[in-house]
């Protein structure tokens, strides 16, 4: 393990690769490499600048900015001064961010554009901070003299004294060093610091090398916050395999860049993967009868070639050419749109309905459901390559002992699991067993063949006034495979009966409203049509036949805007933060059990 200390593995890497890319990013709509060499220089530079800034030692040092390889070279810079490098949300509020500042007791922090660097301006204001680097030239420092630009740092840690120090720092580094202190964003509570060390990491890179296959012609779109442990450590796994790793800064261009991008792997949340299934089966539902036909039909003959292969068989002569033909039709138009050449696609955070999975590994994306949590360094099962493995989140990683508790709580040992949480003793031995298990709160189950499922999470579990416990998630994903549907949140707890906020997907709904011939003034006047609400309680009926009574959604409201990230209602992960909606929403959710 001494020699996979992710600093040392990365050195190595800079040797070994010179030349060859391992960023890239568009820039004036230009595509731009930086190489190896660049990036190690960039590491160095900035360790040294932070050193000569009065860095010492396992210091902590935030960064709170968008994607972009600015952030990739400043966290590895960190890492080298022996830094250790507190990630924070771009979207995070002034006082979410004040409070991580003080609780890690961080002074200089790097930041993105120009709203991170107002917020960190007033925080430098009230003493929480004494430097301020910024990764956009763009951003005006306003004559701040704590504040300076990225490439001004890197000038600045261009410094003899100072890269004779870095060396003696590297000569001192231990895996039992920390590496990273990673704040939970948490649907609810105050967010607790997660302590990750050097050897945590490398039990990471190993253990993925035994379940995942990547090398120097694989090409990763960085679609996910690298503020996430997700994102940032297949950054760290990609980066160490040799490949390629881009950014983008606005994951809603995700769909506009694939076709420059290309990448062979992407890791993803399920709700990039429900958006685009709503947008392609609205499309089709829209569509002329003959084209609907047609996709329904290549939809039909992919999905009985999945399942062939799924039960080991071979699909017969009329299937396989059935299945070219739906291939040439649909599902090679589909790859095309993700670029051409996706080898496979991680997706984690939640859990992704099995029909939306199906779909995608029918069109020959091949899409691959995990599982983790922060305090588990991302992934603690994902499925083997040859594994379909659709409705479990496949084997746990070898060298992790997995079990059920009480409640079906999946539980957790191993190398990757974290020291504790950061100046919360109390709140770390809530979660650990006597006999050293992390406690996930999350339910779930074992295959025979040793695969995990989730069925919900128990913190999340919501009981009815009528003593019935209802799963949320369960609920939700049911009804947002509806293409009318962009998301929901279901309201249950300690009311009578279940009820749900929907947001419309408003393209979908505009263009059954112009089929249906509804005339309205705007959405408002539109989601209050007694026929659209009628169209909406038929389609939710019909969804949610197979689920218990008192699981059923018996009332719902349409709203005229999705829940947001800026607001407060979803976390980076596009978790819903239920209380906060619970909140915003509290007149709509209180309109619904006044009638019953």
């Amino acid at each position: 393990m001494h020699e996979l200390h992710l600093v040392r593995v990365f050195r190595k890497r800079i040797e070994g690769l010179k030349h060859k890319a391992a960023l890239r990013v568009q820039q004036d709509g230009q595509w731009r490499d930086i190489s190896w060499q660049a990036f190690g220089r960039s590491m160095d530079y900035l360790a040294q600048a932070l050193i000569r800034l009065g860095h010492q030692p396992q210091q902590m040092v935030g960064i709170c900015a968008r994607n972009m390889p600015e952030w990739t070279q400043a966290d590895l810079g960190i890492l080298a001064a022996r830094g250790v490098v507190v990630p924070i949300y771009s979207t995070n509020t002034l006082e979410q961010t004040r409070y991580i500042l003080n609780d890690a007791g961080i002074r200089i922090l790097f930041v993105g554009e120009q709203p991170q660097f107002e917020q960190a301006r007033q925080l430098l204001a009230e003493g929480c901070l004494d430097h301020i680097i910024c990764f956009e030239p763009a951003v005006d420092l306003q004559g701040c003299p704590q504040a300076m630009h990225f490439a001004e740092l890197l000038q600045y840690g261009n410094h003899e004294p100072a890269a004779r120090e870095l060396q003696q720092r590297a000569a001192d580094y231990r895996m039992e060093d920390l590496l990273t202190l990673v704040y939970t964003s948490g649907t609810t509570g105050e967010p607790k610091g997660v302590m990750v060390d050097y050897s945590n990491l490398a039990a990471v890179l190993v253990m993925h090398d035994q379940r995942v296959s990547v090398g120097h012609e694989d090409v990763s779109l960085a679609l996910l916050p690298l503020s996430h442990v997700y994102e940032r450590y297949w950054t760290y796994y990609v980066l160490y395999r040799g490949a390629v790793n881009v950014y983008i800064r606005d994951p809603q261009a995700v769909m506009s860049v694939l076709h420059d991008v290309r990448p062979t792997v992407m890791c993803a949340v399920p709700r990039v993967y429900e958006k685009a299934y709503t947008i392609i089966h609205g499309k089709a539902d829209t569509a002329n009868p003959v084209r609907r036909h047609i996709f329904y039909w290549c939809k039909r003959i992919g999905l009985r070639h999945l399942e062939a292969r799924m039960a080991g068989e071979q699909p017969g002569v009329l299937l396989k050419l059935q299945h070219k033909v739906a291939d040439r039709l649909l599902f090679s138009t589909l790859r095309q749109r993700f670029g051409g050449r996706v080898r496979f696609l991680p997706v984690g955070g939640a859990r992704l309905a099995d029909e939306i999975n199906l779909f995608f590994n029918a069109a020959g994306l091949n899409i691959k459901c995990g599982y983790g949590l922060t305090e588990t360094c991302a992934t603690v099962s994902c499925p083997r390559h040859d594994d379909l493995a659709i409705g479990t989140i496949g084997t746990p990683l070898d060298g992790l002992e997995v079990r059920l508790g009480a409640d079906k709580e999946i539980q957790v040992k191993g190398p990757t699991v974290m020291r504790g949480y950061y100046n919360k003793p109390e709140e770390t031995a809530k979660v650990l067993t006597e006999d050293g298990y992390f406690r996930t709160g999350d339910a779930g189950d074992l295959d025979a063949q040793g695969r995990l499922l989730f069925t919900e999470r128990l913190k999340e579990l919501m009981k009815t006034s009528n003593g019935k416990y209802v799963a949320p998630q369960v609920v939700e994903g049911t009804l947002s495979k509806d293409p009318l549907i962009e998301q929901i949140a279901v309201v249950a707890d300690a009311r009578h009966f279940v009820s749900a906020l929907i947001v419309p997907c408003f393209e979908s709904l505009e263009e059954m409203a112009r089929q249906l011939g509804i005339e309205y003034q705007n959405r408002l006047d539109l989601l209050k049509n007694s026929e659209v609400v009628a169209c909406f309680e038929k389609r939710i009926n019909a969804l949610q036949q197979h689920l218990a009574k008192w699981e059923q959604v018996k009332k719902f409201t349409l709203l005229p805007r999705p829940f947001s990230m800026e607001l407060g209602e979803l976390t980076p992960t596009l978790k819903l933060r239920r209380k906060a909606i619970e909140q915003t929403f509290g007149a709509e959710i209180e309109a619904m059990y006044r009638a019953h």
